[in-house]
């Protein structure tokens, strides 16, 4: 007989440390993240995977965190948009969409952003096809595209000249 007590999740690793929890492993990351440890940067959109506005990282890939299941992150590395931000300055991709503008209402930045650093991180000087092709399926209902891309190719090349 199958145990009726669901699945318990009692340790993350977000932003570099190991916090502790103590949740049903049926409940989404992004409400995980959300609700009970209180990092609201990811956001809630539509909440079917569609939109990006809830893209964190795992283990450096970008993820849904609406619809993966907190049981199925277990002990890999889970950065979102607070843990971008190190020692008072932030990212370079963070500071580009402050520079260009890159957003309006800011619904889906976080999402954008989260997207784009994967992209970055794997390939620090990307085509414009390329950072389209890596921030395809992140929705910005304001239209400000051209701007993000500009954002993401300024933010690159910060990145390089930083290393």
């Amino acid at each position: 007989m199958a145990d009726p007590r669901p699945e318990r999740v009692r340790s993350l690793h977000v932003n570099g440390r190991a916090v502790a929890v103590d949740v049903r492993g049926d409940r989404t990351l992004l409400s995980v993240l959300r609700e009970d440890l209180d990092l609201t940067g990811a956001k809630y959109g539509c909440g079917e995977g569609q939109c990006g506005a809830c893209t964190v990282l795992v283990d450096g890939a970008p993820v849904r965190s609406c619809v993966m299941p907190v049981r199925a992150v277990g002990n890999r590395r889970i950065t979102t948009i607070e843990g971008l931000e190190q020692n008072g300055k932030l990212h370079p991709l963070q500071q580009a969409f402050l520079d260009y503008g890159a957003f309006q209402c800011a619904f889906c930045t976080s999402g954008m952003i989260m997207a784009a650093t994967a992209l970055l991180n794997k390939k620090p000087n990307p085509s414009e096809s390329e950072i389209r092709a890596s921030l395809d399926g992140n929705l910005c209902r304001c239209g400000t595209y051209p701007r993000i891309i500009a954002a993401v190719k300024a933010a690159g090349k910060a990145l390089r000249h930083e290393s």
